[in-house]
């Protein structure tokens, strides 16, 4: 299996991992299962909230999704939004492996319950890596036990190394923001590469906070942020069997709980937390499989915010658009193509288009002023932003992808050798 020790580092990653606050409330730690064959690196991430943690959650709506993902929903639902444990493998995803998922699923459960002494539904568990291996139930569930004596303060940095596939970086962010007079810390992880088109809610994504916040804040605010961020992102326009966003909320920060999501106490909180996913979220764009470029599409005059959303979508996925992008080509003709093939209302005849700053179409037609020099080098450097403006209403919406180089097949032609 291709692994991101294979591959060069995106050149769109950031030039070092973040600096992060501490999570007061939570221990981890990460283990060796071997997964990776012939290759030694972390495979297992396994957490704990000693005193508990309220949690929320979205998932993929992949209709072949994994036993993982509908175990981590039925917890969320049964448990009320109470969780004690996350553990995560890498390396085998665990998905259309049948009765074997299921039992690998079982097990690792009752390890994680017998270590800590909790509920069944307060155990979240996610898998990434090949779809149709069946892995032996006892691999995840004695690697809990080995691992558990050494659970400590969290190393964010070990843990998002821990949950890479294909990527070439870790990917974390964080902030420190003031709630109930305290500040409280959101920290965050994600693993993405290829495979990405989220509709939730190959990516996986936990935010922690020990801000003191109850299940339905947390279910509210991941919900709601996660549409404005994971939502809006693509690399190949394909949902993965696992994609999962967890939420959790330790209460460690103390102070008065807050249980109402449209509590005017969380505004900065809210923005705080809105900042550090879609940090998250682009950052997995930023290294989209052979990426060399991250792309902004905003489409705005559309019917409705949803109607904006597919015609950016239909942008950002198009192999003609993505493959002109990589070659510095401003081929906008392509862009007008892909509004057009989406079946959403738009105006023909006031539809306007930039890349960057210059216009290059204006109602309908070519912009009187339009230069190919200055739209070549809007589409030249490693950041490229394309508007369009179809002229029907007032819905907009932003999406992000990455343009799509040779790269991109021979990672994904060697992914399982």
């Amino acid at each position: 299996m291709a692994t991101a020790s294979d591959l060069p580092v995106s050149p769109l990653a950031p030039e070092r991992f973040p600096s992060l606050p501490k999570v007061a409330g939570m221990e981890a730690a990460t283990h060796s299962l071997g997964l990776y064959k012939g290759k030694v690196r972390d495979d297992l991430l396994v957490v704990h909230f000693p005193d508990g943690a309220a949690a929320g959650g979205i998932f993929t709506m992949s209709s072949t999704r994994s036993d993982d993902v509908d175990r981590c929903r039925a917890a969320l639902n049964a448990g009320g939004g109470r969780a004690r444990v996350l553990v995560v493998n890498t390396g085998n995803s665990n998905a259309f492996t049948g009765a074997a998922g299921v039992a690998k699923n079982a097990a690792t459960i009752a390890s994680a319950r017998k270590q800590s002494g909790c509920g069944e539904h307060e155990v979240f568990i996610s898998a990434t890596g090949v779809i149709g291996e069946p892995l032996p139930p006892h691999i995840v569930s004695g690697g809990v036990e080995q691992v558990w004596g050494r659970l400590g303060a969290p190393d964010f940095e070990k843990i998002a190394n821990c949950i890479r596939t294909t990527d070439t970086f870790a990917k974390a962010a964080g902030e420190t923001v003031s709630l109930n007079r305290r500040n409280v810390s959101i920290v965050g992880v994600a693993k993405g590469s290829g495979m990405i088109q989220p509709n939730m809610a190959t990516t996986l994504n936990y935010v922690f906070t020990d801000a003191n916040l109850g299940p339905a804040v947390c279910q509210a605010l991941i919900a709601r942020l996660g549409d404005l961020t994971y939502n809006c992102i693509t690399v190949d326009s394909d949902t993965s069997t696992s994609d999962t966003l967890l939420f959790f909320a330790t209460g460690a920060a103390g102070g008065e709980p807050v249980d109402n999501p449209d509590d005017p106490r969380l505004s900065d909180f809210i923005a705080a937390m809105h900042r550090v996913l879609l940090e998250l979220a682009t950052q997995i764009v930023r290294d989209g499989e052979g990426a060399t470029k991250i792309i902004e599409i905003t489409v705005e005059g559309a019917a409705s915010d949803a109607s904006a959303k597919v015609i950016a979508c239909s942008i950002a996925n198009s192999p003609l658009v993505k493959t002109a992008i990589a070659a510095g080509d401003a081929n906008w003709g392509r862009v007008v193509m892909a509004v057009g093939k989406t079946a959403e209302p738009v105006e023909r005849d006031r539809l306007s288009l930039w890349f960057g700053d210059h216009q290059v179409a204006h109602e309908g037609a070519r912009a009187a002023d339009y230069s190919e020099a200055k739209a070549t080098k809007a589409v030249s450097g490693d950041q490229v932003f394309i508007r369009v403006d179809v002229g029907i209403g007032r819905g907009k919406a932003t999406v992000w992808t990455c343009d799509l180089t040779d790269g991109y097949v021979k990672i994904n032609g060697a992914y399982r050798s």
